[in-house]
């Protein structure tokens, strides 16, 4: 947070001394004496302000005692405000002062056999009186009758004990309008007169307020506007203390108020101390406990973390930063510890990392959306060969491969999450792909059950940054060869319904697109939102290279309702320009309108998809749904060259509704559905992770 020097105010720093009470006799026909039943019960709480100062380094560590070095999960961070009274203006030492004529303080020892002594002793008064500290009447009746308000035993005509007095001083200074009250006992023709002498509290004028660095000014301001002008109460003055305290605690701040005094002319001045990071340090450990040496470059770690050095340290902050970490997918457990940095007032970081296998091999499967002809024939598996942590900088690299019936992908992908001596988290991606792809979502089946496949090779370059908090971009440049053959491997460019296979008329279409894509992300929680918007232009390079333009469009908006959850998600696209067939939209399939088989309703320069699902708990990992799907390609089928879905009699447009189950899992919520189109026949879906 920016530092907020405008709550910091220049005034001159005087103590109000402490108080000594002066006998002045006003009425000479009284004989006031000090009688050993009150002598030790001047009460003053002026030592409030000038010793009750919190230890901001006592302070951390009591607020860091629960926080060890662990290769556990790092436990939630503990709240260190949890006390429920700061204890700031509470619990300071009152002083008990002599009322003879010196004045002079009694210790606490002595204060304690004085009142054992005459504890039971009764003395009967006649007259019970609030005066100032000179014996004078208060100037202003309101305090007076508030003193009196607060007496509970000391009332005329009572036989009070030395505690029944005592309790009834300490009930006068809790009222807050008083700084120091002195109890006398005077002898009159008519009895005792009980004289609680009181110094009220200054009127409030002004407010210093030091070493607030986060503490917006406004919110001081606000919290003390009410008591400008007015006389200083400390109860409500502790009031504002805990709430300046409750800031920082909501925030997981380590700051409190350390100090306070009032200064001469009804100044109060706050002290207020929070804890700066001092110093960051990285520990490598093992899965024991026992420390090792890391591959991890200690600046690779530290360049991720939002707490830097010269910050108020926030728990909250902490807390994200080791979800930072952790996402980077390199370490197995993240804890940062925070301890004191000697008498400084500052902490000292210690970041304890316990790192995963940077490399190896992976193997798995799964199914294409793409098949048509049953899922069996979709069925697909997966090797991988990767390594997470190059040269200890958190740089990946992964060579994979995909097989199945119909489908193949080699890719070698280099990932850079943070190109170094960049202050903008970029990151920067290289990537080639072999692929081939069944052409069925466009162009359907063949005669004999013949597949069509489309085979691109593929290489890129992107580029990625977030630029505000939930948003991110990306940008590329990609190159792209494809086009379609047959069962044995041929060349094709005109399907059995003599559409053309490819733009240009050649065996393959060659095109660079320099990609642009925002992407939103919300929360994780069922009301989550999702927005990614992409968009793709092939440039002109060479005569026959493609120059199109196409936009997309997803957007996912959740809402709960009460155990249950609606999640509602709309997609879209357009092209324009010249474009081969096999890249125009599919609609209808799993990821689509269910009910349909892949690529079933249509395919089109345009499209719109729209999906309304209701989830709702069952047993466990296991969830129920009810869903319904549209979609439509806008009436532009017969724009696509060669109009392979017109050929295929396609309808365009097409609803789907039904009900499924979901499983969590590792890979992502296992999705089990069937569905109804709108032309009554069903079909089972089966996927895996959210619905794109």
């Amino acid at each position: 947070m920016p530092e907020n020097k405008s709550i910091q105010f220049r005034s001159s720093s005087i103590k109000i001394p402490p108080f000594v009470p002066i006998h002045h006799h006003r009425h000479q026909h009284h004989h006031r004496r000090p009688l050993p039943l009150f002598a030790d019960l001047r009460l003053s709480i002026s030592s409030i302000f000038n010793n009750s100062k919190h230890s901001l380094t006592q302070f951390i560590s009591s607020s860091i005692s629960k926080f060890q070095p662990s290769t556990q999960k790092p436990p939630k961070p503990s709240n260190p405000f949890h006390s429920k009274k700061p204890p700031l203006l509470c619990s300071a030492s009152l002083a008990l002062t002599r009322g003879d004529e010196e004045g002079g303080e009694v210790t606490q020892s002595s204060k304690s056999h004085s009142v054992s002594r005459h504890d039971d002793e009764r003395v009967l008064i006649s007259e019970v009186l609030v005066r100032n500290k000179d014996g004078e009447e208060l100037e202003r009746k309101d305090l007076e009758a508030e003193a009196i308000a607060a007496l509970k035993t000391c009332r005329p005509n009572s036989a009070l004990t030395t505690r029944e007095v005592q309790e009834d001083v300490h009930r006068i200074i809790g009222s807050g309008y008083f700084s120091s009250c002195m109890p006398v006992a005077v002898d009159t023709r008519d009895g005792i007169r009980l004289v609680f002498q009181v110094e009220p509290n200054q009127d409030f004028q002004g407010l210093v307020c030091e070493g607030a660095n986060v503490l917006p000014t406004k919110f001081v301001e606000d919290k003390f506007r009410d008591g400008y002008g007015n006389i200083v109460n400390i109860r409500q003055l502790d009031h504002v203390i805990n709430s300046i305290n409750g800031w920082y605690m909501e925030r997981g701040l380590f700051g409190l108020v350390s100090g306070i005094e009032i200064l001469s002319g009804g100044i109060i001045r706050l002290q207020v101390s929070e804890a700066e990071v001092n110093n960051i340090s990285v520990r490598f450990l093992r899965r024991t406990g026992e420390p090792t040496t890391g591959k991890t470059r200690p600046e690779t770690i530290l360049r991720q973390l939002n707490t830097k050095k010269g910050q108020v340290y926030s728990m909250l902050q902490a807390k994200r930063d080791v979800d930072t970490l952790l996402a980077m997918g390199i370490m197995e457990d993240v804890s940062i510890v925070p301890q004191p940095a000697g008498d400084s007032g500052k902490v000292d970081l210690t970041i304890n990392a316990v790192e995963r296998v940077s490399g190896g091999i992976s193997a798995g499967g799964g199914i294409s959306s793409g098949i048509t002809s049953g899922p069996l024939a979709g069925l697909i598996g997966s090797c991988a060969l990767y390594h997470r942590n190059l040269f200890g900088r958190n740089q990946k690299i992964n060579l994979s491969l995909e097989r199945g019936q119909i489908d193949s992908i080699f890719r070698i992908n280099y990932t850079d999450p943070w190109i170094e001596g960049d202050d903008k988290r970029t990151s920067r991606t290289i990537m080639v792909q072999n692929s081939r792809t069944p052409g069925t979502l466009v162009h359907g089946n063949q005669p004999n059950n013949t597949n069509l496949t489309i085979g691109r090779i593929t290489a890129g370059i992107e580029y990625s940054r977030p630029f505000r908090p939930k948003w991110s971009g990306t940008a590329g440049l990609i190159f792209q060869r494809a086009g379609a053959r047959d069962e044995k491997g041929n060349p094709m460019i005109r399907d059995y319904h003599s559409s053309p296979l490819t733009a240009s008329g050649n065996i393959h279409d060659d095109m660079v697109l320099a990609k642009l894509e925002t992407v939103y992300t919300g929360s994780s929680d069922p009301s989550s939102s999702m927005l990614v918007v992409n968009m793709e232009q092939g440039l002109p390079v060479w005569s026959e290279w493609l120059v199109f333009n196409r936009v997309t469009c997803r957007a996912r908006k959740g809402l709960a309702i009460g155990p249950a959850s609606l999640n509602l998600s709309l997609s879209g696209g357009h092209v324009v320009g010249n474009f081969p067939p096999h890249e125009a939209f599919p609609i209808g399939g799993t990821n689509s309108v269910r009910g349909y088989e892949e690529g079933a309703i249509g395919s089109g320069r345009s499209y719109a998809v729209g999906c309304g699902e209701i989830s709702f708990p069952l047993v466990g990992p296991v969830e129920g749904a009810m869903f319904a799907d549209y979609g439509t390609d806008l009436g532009s089928g017969p724009t696509v060259p060669g109009d392979p879905a017109g050929a295929r009699l396609k309808p365009g447009s097409g609803y789907g509704y039904g009900v499924g189950m979901r499983v969590a899992s590792p890979l992502g919520p296992l999705r089990l559905e069937y569905a109804f189109n709108d032309q009554g026949t069903g079909r089972f879906h089966f996927g895996v992770g959210q619905r794109n």
